[in-house]
């Protein structure tokens, strides 16, 4: 089921590739998107504390005054803080749903699924409390629903809603109360969110400017056309009557009374565990064999240090200072067994003329050197096109003909940008370079570092001095080969060019 859900998922990606570039696809932002609204949130939710009365007799009026004698401001901020709000549970929503079609909650991404899970309640709980600050018949509604779904834990001895919700009761302490869960959980949801990212190297916490740009501006605009305004007065001697109810924030409610509140605490429950038991389900694919550091050729450069995606990679002192003060230390439960950094490892090049090519770090399922003799057997003197591809992106084996030499890498990232050279020097006519779409890589870094390296701008960095007309790239996923065919066929015609 999931990858008949994963199939549709990809085509919608593809329809959004098209529709706004892989480098601007909204979809391959997710969480980055999720940081920018998170920080409306709280750049807009500073402004509107700073206005608000605390007090039970003045928090209505002040909220409600923001909107109706200072709209181009006061109102503006609570419009564009209600809606982020609703735009940060999608995005957090599809996030969730993203990582899980793609597969990456177990192994090496445990951490950051475990640690992700939380953020779900945390950001519940802030968004329902901000509806009682307002203390209209909204919030009315939703203090009383979610005191009654709290009655039904066996913790407290006596109803909340005798206590704290009677209008004898309701007072300058319980609007103390509010705020706390108001502005309290969105602190944990910070500690949170910084633990979510601790193993991820080079996190994306902001997204791409022009998508930062739009995003706000598809907020502001809603803001302006359909501004936020308060229900009437909160009043617990009446019942309220029809209200406009925020179904993406306040869901749980309705939830609760078309069933029961019971039913409601098993289902969240039911859906935390599974979501908590997740990773720890075996799964059916053998875990490939983490990088491998040989002491002997590593001299401490740092380059798999800085190009690793997933903070697996530290650096400690060398055991033979002859060759270097530093050395690479793989962690095992953080590798992701991408190969990115044999792909930065400076001793990965082929032009070593020595019999069995080692490097300082290497993936012991798929060496270098056996790159090397590969490509070394498949051109056998004849001249042919070369293409490297990626197992996760388009499928490079579709090209393979007489006149093509296919090699598929576990990523993209793997290939050092010397090979590109060592193909061009031993008899290549055009070597293509193809990876998953730009922002769609599935190890993050792998097609950034790649281009990178090939333009020159990152080390290892392919040299001025190859003949850039007989090299192209093709960032395609899988499915995507009609792309990368039409790729191979423009550079089949350059190269025809180049040698007459």
């Amino acid at each position: 089921m999931r990858e008949v859900a994963l199939s549709g998922w990809r085509r919608v990606e593809h329809g959004f590739d098209a529709a706004f570039g892989s480098a601007l696809n909204p979809l391959r932002h997710l969480g980055a998107i999720g940081f920018l609204l998170f920080w409306l949130l709280a750049l807009s939710g500073i402004y509107l504390y700073a206005v608000l009365d605390t007090s039970a007799e003045g928090a209505y009026r002040s909220i409600d005054r923001l909107s109706r004698e200072q709209w181009y401001l006061g109102g503006l901020l609570r419009s564009l803080h209600r809606y982020a709000a609703d735009a940060f549970v999608v995005v957090m929503g599809l996030h969730l749903l993203r990582e899980w079609l793609f597969g990456h909650y177990s192994g090496f991404r445990r951490f950051s699924w475990l640690t992700g899970v939380p953020l779900l309640a945390f950001a519940f709980v802030s968004a329902v409390g901000g509806f009682w600050l307002n203390w209209d018949q909204l919030g009315q509604f939703s203090a009383i629903a979610t005191a009654e779904l709290l009655d039904a834990l066996p913790v407290f001895g006596s109803p909340l809603t005798r206590n704290f919700l009677s209008t004898a009761a309701v007072s300058d302490r319980l609007f103390s109360l509010f705020v706390f869960v108001h502005l309290g959980v969105p602190l944990l949801l910070v500690f949170g969110l910084w633990f979510h990212i601790q193993r991820i190297s080079r996190a994306a916490v902001f997204p791409p400017r022009r998508l930062a740009l739009g995003c706000v501006a598809a907020l502001l605009a809603l803001a302006l056309v359909q501004p936020v305004m308060s229900h009437a007065p909160a009043d617990l001697s009446i019942v309220p009557g029809a209200l406009a109810l925020d179904w993406l924030l306040l869901f749980v409610h309705p939830l609760a009374y078309a069933s029961s509140v019971n039913a409601v605490w098993l289902l969240m429950s039911a859906a935390l565990l599974l979501l908590f038991a997740l990773p720890f389900v075996p799964q059916r694919a053998a875990r490939v064999p983490v990088a491998v550091v040989d002491p002997a050729n590593c001299n401490g450069c740092r380059r798999c240090f800085d190009d690793c995606p997933y903070a697996a990679v530290t650096m400690v002192p060398h055991p033979n200072q002859r060759i270097g003060r530093q050395m690479a230390l793989v962690n095992a439960d953080l590798c992701a067994s991408c190969g990115i950094c044999a792909g930065a490892c400076p001793s990965s090049t082929p032009f070593r003329s020595v019999a069995e090519l080692r490097t300082g770090i290497d993936m012991p399922s798929a060496p270098i050197d056996a790159l090397r003799k590969q490509l070394q057997a498949a051109l056998g003197g004849e001249p042919k096109l070369v293409v490297f591809g990626c197992d996760r992106g388009a499928r490079v084996a579709t090209l393979a003909a007489p006149d093509v030499a296919t090699f598929s890498l576990m990523c993209t990232g793997m290939l050092p940008p010397s090979f590109v050279e060592y193909a061009l020097r031993d008899g290549a006519t055009g070597v293509l370079v193809s990876g998953c779409r730009e922002g769609g890589c599935e190890f993050r870094l792998g097609q950034r570092w790649t281009e990178e390296r090939l333009n020159g701008s990152r080390e290892p960095h392919l040299r001025d001095s190859v003949p850039h007309e007989q090299i192209a790239t093709a960032w395609a996923d899988a499915g995507d080969e009609a792309s990368l065919r039409t790729a191979l066929e423009q550079l089949r015609h350059r190269a025809a060019l180049v040698h007459g």
